[in-house]
């Protein structure tokens, strides 16, 4: 087993390798574009991660998360005149209040129809979103002003991809250490429990709804956070926030290296992004190859692409039930720290 500060060290070490990777890649406009957008929707996808992952539901509500940030960042500093700290903690709370209320209603039903009930869900934000004036109604809200957290002396403003990439890469790495702790936490480890085995997590004591509504508001939050970060950057925010390009991004980049990974939404991102920034195929056609990966994944490797590497593939044999003894059966349902450690 490797020793907790060399995993530390080598966590450090991949840290700063991470933040230098612009300049590694050339520095050109083009890389630092690419690093921002994959670094913001990466965060944005670890908001359905732990739902998908965690929870075992398929949540299609994420982009109102991702749209409330982003909108909250553009009234609070367009329209009333915060900075930019105001705006993020106005886009956690007013995604904390949309989490809530759509959690009472959507973490009644299960499996298809939550997934139902999330969509219809989103729908609804989006003609909100289309038809009310005080969020811009159909065209948007624009004149976001520059990023800038300055704190005293310390002046800390971004307005180019270059000057973003400091800022977008500490919300990824903040986004990669909530999801870390979350998943070694009491409430990630009864969040599994009621996702994999929910007679026996009532049997211990444990409310399945007051959990499932706390892992969704988590989300709500991690979502919301990248959308904050994603208005300042865009300098604008609109109804295509919506769009069902951002849901199928989320989905697919969550599912594609695999679930319950920590780098997998990440991974899953980047080779999603890389391909539309340096293999374009227009816009109409890196959608139809969005649809395509994630119709392929679903099909060929539902798993995710993980699991065709032999280790990853020898794990999942040795963790499924392999009889009907139910002390075997939890004990390969219910995985050790050992193995999470592993996943993550």
């Amino acid at each position: 087993m490797t020793h907790p500060l060399a995993r530390l060290a080598f966590a450090g070490v991949l840290a700063v390798l991470g933040f230098l990777l612009p300049r590694l890649l050339g520095g050109s406009s083009l890389v630092y574009d690419t690093l921002v957008a994959i670094a913001i929707f990466s965060a944005m996808s670890y908001g359905l991660d732990v739902i998908l992952s965690d929870l075992g539901e398929i949540s299609l509500v994420h982009t109102a998360f991702f749209a409330t940030g982003a909108y909250a960042a553009a009234i609070l500093t367009v329209t009333y005149g915060f900075s930019a700290w105001t705006a993020l903690a106005g886009a956690v709370l007013a995604a904390l209040a949309l989490a809530l209320v759509l959690g009472v209603i959507t973490l009644r039903t299960r499996e298809f129809a939550f997934s139902l009930v999330t969509y219809a869900a989103a729908v609804v934000c989006m003609n909100v979103a289309s038809n009310w004036d005080f969020l811009g109604g159909s065209d948007g809200i624009v004149g976001i002003p520059p990023l800038d957290l300055s704190i005293g002396g310390i002046e800390l403003t971004a307005g180019r991809s270059a000057e973003f990439w400091p800022f977008a890469y500490l919300l990824l790495l903040l986004t990669l250490y909530v999801v870390h702790r979350f998943r070694r936490s009491r409430l990630g480890q009864a969040a599994l429990m009621v996702h994999m085995n929910p007679r026996l997590a009532t049997m211990c004591g444990l409310d399945g709804n007051r959990i499932r509504l706390q892992v969704f508001l988590l989300s709500a939050v991690i979502s919301a956070a990248a959308g904050w970060l994603y208005a300042f950057q865009r300098a604008y925010v609109g109804t295509d926030l919506f769009d069902t390009y951002f849901l199928v991004l989320m989905l697919t980049g969550v599912i594609l290296a695999g679930r319950r990974i920590l780098l997998g939404p990440l991974l899953g991102t980047a080779l999603l992004l890389s391909q539309k920034s340096f293999a374009s195929l227009g816009a109409y056609g890196d959608k139809l190859v969005l649809g395509v990966v994630l119709v392929g994944v679903l099909c060929l490797c539902p798993k995710g692409l993980a699991s065709l590497w032999p280790r990853r593939r020898a794990a999942a044999v040795t963790d499924a039930p392999a009889n009907t003894n139910p002390a075997n059966t939890n004990k390969a349902r219910f995985p050790s720290p050992v193995w999470e450690r592993g996943q993550g």
